[in-house]
């Protein structure tokens, strides 16, 4: 969503008028009520392009050729309403526009999944630069797949890969299955109900990727109302945030092909992994905002995590 910084000026004096008018009204109305972003913006700004956009019924990307426009009498009403909606309600916008938009691609999300915002979006070779370019890849595993971004980035990025897209959660799949149709990966993105590897006996695969609920219990008890709005499914990791992290590395080898890699987003319980294996070697790979995406081969995974 950033990009926009190229027409930074005053709005003119009085009601908004152009579209860029309307982009810097909705900033200044977010940053007064405080809200919290994070659900595929960071800053007021580029939250305020995409409210736009979206009561514009246009892709984010194509606001900037729009700006010196007049949006319309309609279309002024819709920004408002989206506007005192997410400041009223603390809905994250992604739930309000019934859409996130994921490794450049929109997907469709409500409040039964999770807002997809992965850093393993970046390390897919699609995006350029990626440790896992390889086309030797053909079977991969997105485990707690939510909304199926991940599944289908990675289905786009391998193109002659199959996909299983899996979670715990029915009320998810229900919407992984219509990211499918709608990227049009129906043939080889497969949707599976499992509670971890539970439902996969004997599969394996040459890449598994996975982003996890990885919030402590602290860290839950003190959420932001916008996180609150998503499924705490999606989101509670246990005490120290490794609840499920720990049975993933512990199983991830019986169901990784003998070249097979992991990749696996640990957020802010990198600290506590890292602390219960001080002897153990990781790799986190460098994003644009942290470095909580952990890489291991097989062979790094083998016989290292305890029960």
């Amino acid at each position: 969503m950033r990009g926009y910084r190229a027409w930074d000026r005053l709005m003119t004096y009085g009601a908004p008028r152009t579209v860029r008018d309307y982009v810097l009204f909705v900033e200044r109305r977010l940053k007064a009520a405080r809200v919290e972003f994070g659900h595929g913006t960071e800053e007021a700004r580029d939250e305020a392009a995409w409210l736009v956009a979206g009561a514009l019924g246009i892709a984010p990307g194509a606001l900037a050729e729009r700006l010196g426009t007049l949006p319309g009498r309609g279309a002024g009403a819709r920004i408002r309403a989206l506007l005192a909606s997410r400041i009223r309600t603390r809905q994250p916008l992604a739930y309000l526009l019934g859409e996130a938009w994921f490794a450049g691609r929109r997907y469709i999300v409500d409040p039964r999944v999770i807002v997809p915002r992965s850093l393993i979006g970046e390390f897919l070779p699609e995006q350029g630069g990626s440790p896992l370019a390889d086309p030797d890849i053909t079977s991969i595993l997105d485990l707690c797949t939510g909304s199926g971004a991940i599944a289908i980035a990675a289905a786009r990025a391998f193109p002659g890969a199959r996909v299983d897209a899996v979670d715990i959660s029915e009320d998810a799949l229900k919407i992984a299955a219509r990211n499918v149709r709608l990227h049009g990966v129906a043939d080889r993105v497969r949707i599976i109900a499992s509670d971890l590897f539970g439902d996969l006996e004997g599969r394996r695969y040459d890449l598994i990727v996975s982003n996890p609920p990885y919030v402590s219990e602290a860290e839950m008890a003190n959420l932001p109302r916008e996180y609150r709005q998503e499924p705490a499914l999606a989101l509670a990791g246990g005490v120290d945030g490794l609840d499920l992290i720990l049975p993933l590395l512990r199983e991830a080898p019986r169901h990784l092909t003998d070249d097979g890699r992991l990749v696996l987003e640990v957020g802010a319980s990198r600290v506590a992994l890292e602390a219960r294996f001080p002897d153990e070697p990781f790799l986190w790979l460098a994003s644009a905002a942290d470095e909580c995406v952990g890489y291991w081969h097989r062979e790094d995974l083998a016989g290292w995590v305890d029960d």
